[in-house]
């Protein structure tokens, strides 16, 4: 049984890891090599194309950190939660929400991105 909580700690985990090998490794763990992410600024599969669009994210908001809001939902091998990014010291101007698949290895193949709350200045 999957720990849907514990996969979206580690999935939120992934977006803040500045380093770029331990960002990579969790990617491997957490990750199917097939996965696809797809938001409203991104469509991407596999380690390297989301590796990438984590890396783009951090580049665009440096410094700022992205935490898990409330508890995960879930169902048989899908979940959804909400999310914040903004400086780690202050008040978050970005909040969106995911719905992710797990695959039968309890790793994710499928995460659909959405964004809730964009400033018009970010």
């Amino acid at each position: 049984m999957t720990d849907f909580q514990q996969l979206a700690a580690y999935y939120i985990a992934i977006w803040n890891e500045t380093d770029v090998e331990a960002r990579q490794a969790a990617i491997g763990r957490v990750w199917a090599a097939d996965a696809r992410y797809v938001d409203p600024l991104a469509d991407v599969t596999g380690h390297d194309g989301i590796a990438a669009v984590v890396a783009g994210a951090q580049g665009q908001f440096p410094g700022w950190q992205f935490r898990l809001l409330g508890a995960v939902d879930a169902h048989h091998e899908q979940f959804r939660f909400s999310w914040e990014l903004g400086p780690a010291d202050g008040e978050a101007p970005i909040v969106g929400s995911d719905v992710a698949v797990v695959g039968a290895d309890g790793r994710l193949t499928l995460v659909l991105g959405f964004l809730d709350k964009v400033p018009a200045q970010v």
